[in-house]
C-alpha cells in the first residue's frame, strides 16, 4: 500500500520549452520624446538639443531603453539617433519602439537561435501560463520553428496540455 510516488510527467520523455526563461533579464525603461517637444507636438531642434544635454543619462545605465514618441507628432529620424547617441554610453540596449515591439524583436532573435536538433522527434510542450508578458507572437514563432523537427507540439503544462501539432506516423 505504501508505494512510492512516481512523477509520471518527469518520466514521460516530454521536452518542456518555457519561453518565460528567455524573457529579458535587464530592466526595461522607457524614454518618451513627447515631453521634449514644443507643446508636446513640435520638435524644435535647438530646444530639443538643449533639453537632452540636461538629462541625467546615468538613470538609464545597464538597462534596455525603449525610445518612442507617445503622441502623433512627426519626429525626424535624426531625433532618435541623437537620443541614442546619448544613451549609448549608458544603456545596455537601445530600441526604437514600444515594449510590445521590443519583445517581439527580442523573441524573434531568441527563437532564431534555438537549436532544433534537441527537439528532433521529441514530444514538446510549450509552457503556458507565464508570469511575464511573453507576446503571443513568440508562441506562434516557436511553433513554426519546431514543427519540422518535433514529433508533437503541445501547449500548456505537462500535466494538462492542448495539442497543437502531431506528426503522422510513418507506415512500415
Amino acid at each position: 500500500m505504501d508505494k512510492p510516488l512516481i512523477n509520471r510527467v518527469a518520466n514521460s520523455g516530454i521536452n518542456v520549452l518555457n519561453l518565460e526563461d528567455y524573457f529579458p533579464t535587464k530592466e526595461i525603461k522607457e524614454f518618451d520624446l513627447k515631453p521634449y517637444l514644443f507643446k508636446e507636438l513640435i520638435l524644435k531642434e535647438k530646444d530639443f538639443r538643449t533639453a537632452l544635454k540636461e538629462i541625467d543619462w546615468t538613470a538609464y545605465s545597464d538597462r534596455i531603453v525603449l525610445v518612442f514618441n507617445s503622441n502623433d507628432a512627426i519626429i525626424p529620424v535624426w531625433a532618435y539617433m541623437l537620443v541614442a547617441s546619448y544613451l549609448s554610453q549608458h544603456a545596455d540596449t537601445i530600441f526604437q519602439g514600444s515594449k510590445v515591439e521590443y519583445l517581439k524583436c527580442h523573441y524573434a532573435n531568441v527563437i532564431d537561435k534555438i537549436e532544433t536538433e534537441k527537439y528532433q522527434d521529441q514530444r514538446v510542450v510549450i509552457k503556458g501560463c507565464s508570469n511575464k508578458p511573453v507576446p503571443p507572437f513568440a508562441y506562434a514563432a516557436v511553433t513554426q520553428k519546431l514543427k519540422p523537427f518535433a514529433q508533437s507540439i503541445m501547449y500548456g503544462e505537462p500535466c494538462s496540455t492542448v495539442p497543437i501539432f502531431k506528426r503522422p506516423r510513418k507506415l512500415k
